[in-house]
């Protein structure tokens, strides 16, 4: 038995790795000029190749971001899942990305009326104090309430109040302030540059490290807290650590995609059934691996499918994630009903 589950989590491991890597692949090579294989590869080698710009300063970083971002958001969604017990808790549905949304759009309306640039850096400040912001609310609520549904209402309304300060702020912007905030605040992985790239690969590798640092005391604590603390695991540590770690995974995606919406609650769902396990030292990469999959898949078809025009990367997520959350909550109320 022992033995055909570890079959089981390598052939989803080579999956998920065989699905990341040929997704790469594609969103270089196909859109509005064709790049080949070849072509790539004789670029990498140092030769030089027709639209090697358009290889390098607009595919690669765009490809990178979804790459990384999309693992943020499966790694987020779980760290919520876990801390608050709840199968539908993500960034973006209990209000977490709002916040963040909201912070920035300050920071960018306020600072480039004052001919002021903004940092990579500084966005992502700005976003992870929105996204704290969110989640302090959020935590509040989850101490008076006790019903799931309670807790995703109040995430929902706490959302929809950040949504509403932000119009409220690019009221105040001007047109072209206005353009890039609307492009922005609906979900897109364009534009990235390579300095984007680095910042982002340093603050989700290092966070995602943390994380998985923390797989023993997580494994512990989904048991539940008595538990973990018969264990000697710090709850109250490890119940900050968890809220931080998914603050700053979702800062940095709305810092540079926007609100993404539903990968965070559909990717930790999708990688338990391929896994039939919740061991966080396996679910961690695959919820990694499975939303980076899932970005880059949806942001590979946001390009293509209404080519030349680009769809929302949010407008693809939810036509694939909504399904998935809907499935989720018929699931929960059967096992309820049948207990």
């Amino acid at each position: 038995m022992e033995q055909k589950r570890k079959i089981r989590y390598i052939i989803v491991f080579l999956l998920l790795g065989g699905c990341v890597v040929l997704l790469c692949v594609l969103n270089i090579c196909i859109g509005s000029v064709s790049i080949t294989v070849f072509d790539i590869l004789a670029s990498i080698q140092g030769k030089t190749v027709e639209n090697a710009r358009i290889l390098w300063d607009i595919r690669m970083p765009r490809m990178l971001a979804a790459l990384i971002l999309g693992g943020a958001l499966g790694l987020a969604g779980y760290l919520l899942q876990t801390f608050f017990h709840n199968p539908i808790a993500g960034p973006f549905v209990l209000g977490i990305s709002s916040g963040a949304k909201m912070t920035v759009s300050v920071v960018m309306v306020f600072l480039m009326g004052q001919a002021i640039s903004v940092s990579s850096g500084m966005m992502i400040v700005a976003a992870f104090v929105g996204a704290m912001i969110s989640m302090g609310f959020v935590l509040l609520v989850s101490r008076k309430v006790d019903s799931m549904a309670m807790l995703v209402v109040a995430g929902v309304m706490i959302g929809y109040i950040c949504s509403a300060i932000t119009e409220l702020v690019v009221t105040f912007a001007d047109d072209a302030q206005i353009v890039n905030l609307h492009n922005w605040s609906r979900g897109s992985f364009s534009g990235t540059t390579w300095d984007n790239v680095t910042v982002m690969a340093v603050t989700v590798v290092v966070t995602s490290s943390a994380v998985f640092l923390l797989s023993k005391p997580l494994s512990a604590y989904q048991l539940g807290e008595s538990y973990a603390k018969n264990l000697g695991v710090n709850v109250r540590g490890l119940r900050t650590a968890m809220v931080l770690l998914s603050s700053i995974l979702s800062a940095c995606i709305v810092a540079f995609a926007g609100p993404i919406s539903f990968v965070g609650i559909a990717v930790p769902h999708l990688a338990k059934q391929f896994l039939s396990s919740t061991k966080p030292i396996l679910m961690i990469p695959a919820c990694f691996l499975g939303g980076s999959v899932f970005c880059l898949f949806c942001d590979l078809l946001a390009r293509t499918v209404m080519a030349p025009t680009e769809l929302s990367i949010s407008t693809v997520t939810a036509i694939f994630g909504a399904p998935i959350v809907l499935w989720i909550m018929i699931r929960r109320n059967k096992e309820r009903t049948a207990e």
